[in-house]
């Protein structure tokens, strides 16, 4: 089985866990060695789910493990994937047993795919994309790197997500509609247009804020 560490030991590393466990249940494929955080956790937490933080995360190198990240944030991702890159180390694909791919569809180094979601055909994703629960691509749609797509969120077909994209829970982004780079769509919002690089954008139709 292949050492595997995560990176992030809050609520959404936990939800990684939570991944890596239901698909070992199926195929064991990964000996989870623990959590590296820097910062503070929740230890009651990992110590019901019988994990623990093993170390932070200028450890990994040392640890002959590959990693994923438990983080949400599309920033906070492009820094540690410029660090795991220099370093050497990898991340596989991870791809609950509950999630639907279609044919044609290529996944990144590092993306996550938690239960329910659905990709239908000729779909890109590049790296450590999350599509978190119940998600849906359609046909024909290209997402960048460090894109985070939270629970409940539909992507239409021909619709292109540059790098950093984070949509909100329970957004709708429409067919053939291009987000810029770094941009964040608010939870429950509609994109019926595309949207500019590094804006907040909410509502529906979808509008950047102070517009």
């Amino acid at each position: 089985m292949q050492r595997l560490v995560i990176i992030g030991a809050g609520g959404l590393g936990r939800e990684v866990l939570d991944v890596v466990e239901a698909v070992n249940a199926v195929d064991p494929t990964y000996d989870f060695v623990g959590f590296l955080d820097d910062g503070d956790v929740d230890d009651d937490a990992l110590v019901r789910r019988g994990a623990s933080v093993v170390g932070v995360v200028d450890d990994l190198p040392g640890l002959d493990a590959a990693y994923l990240l438990g983080v949400g944030s599309p920033a906070g991702k492009a820094n540690l994937d410029a660090k795991t890159l220099a370093w050497g180390c990898s991340a596989p694909v991870l791809v609950h047993p509950d999630a639907t791919i279609g044919g044609d569809v290529r996944l990144g180094e590092g993306t996550i795919l938690t239960a329910g979601v659905r990709i239908t055909t000729n779909v890109t994703a590049g790296r450590h994309v999350l599509l978190n629960l119940n998600a849906t691509v359609g046909h024909d749609s290209t997402i960048g790197d460090h894109v985070t797509v939270a629970p409940g969120t539909y992507i239409s077909g021909n619709v292109a997500l540059a790098d950093g994209v984070e949509l909100g829970t329970g957004a709708a982004v429409l067919p053939g509609v291009t987000i810029g780079s770094r941009t964040m769509v608010g939870a429950g919002a509609t994109v019926t247009r595309d949207l500019p690089a590094g804006v907040t954008a909410v509502g529906t139709p979808a509008k950047p804020l102070g517009q």
